[in-house]
């Protein structure tokens, strides 16, 4: 594998992951993903990732995209984007990424990537919940089911990472 190569590689990688970590402030992360591994494909000439993967991962984006509306639509709001919560989910993806990957490897980096950043993000979101009066919070049911949600579409997300990275290694 030439430098050129190796260097695209760790591109779509990354992309992979910021489309996982996307879905953290209620982003579309699942199309990232579809559209990052679209890319790859074209360069590589649909070598390792094929039109079929491709499309199970449009489908797959289309169903996690479409809970994601459902919710926005019952109601539930998405979690506010700040520097202070984006340093602090940074932080938790990189605590959940390290503590992770000794007993998973590289899976291990890509889940705790997200569920140490989720874990920042409803710490955050709590804190601030708590600084408000009262009658100016959001219920918990309202927070319960963002934080359901994003875990449904992170886990949607992660489903998707798997195919992708096991069609490139394998």
């Amino acid at each position: 594998m030439s430098s050129l190569e190796t260097a695209g590689l760790t591109i779509f990688i990354l992309i992979l992951f910021v489309g996982l970590f996307t879905i953290i402030f209620g982003l579309p992360g699942t199309v990232v993903v579809v559209v990052d591994a679209f890319v790859y494909s074209l360069f590589t000439g649909f070598e390792t990732i094929g039109l079929k993967i491709i499309f199970v991962l449009l489908i797959i984006s289309v169903i996690a995209e479409g809970v994601d509306f459902a919710l926005v639509v019952a109601g539930i709001v998405r979690f506010g984007v700040t520097k202070r919560r984006l340093l602090s989910v940074s932080f938790g993806s990189a605590i959940g990424a390290v503590m992770l990957t000794p007993p998973l490897l590289g899976v291990g980096a890509v889940i705790g990537l997200f569920l140490g950043g989720f874990s920042a993000m409803l710490i955050e979101e709590l804190i601030w919940q708590n600084k408000l009066r009262p009658s100016l919070r959001t219920g918990s049911r309202v927070i319960l089911g963002r934080a359901l949600g994003t875990l449904l579409k992170g886990m949607f997300c992660l489903v998707m990472i798997v195919i992708t990275l096991s069609k490139v290694y394998s």
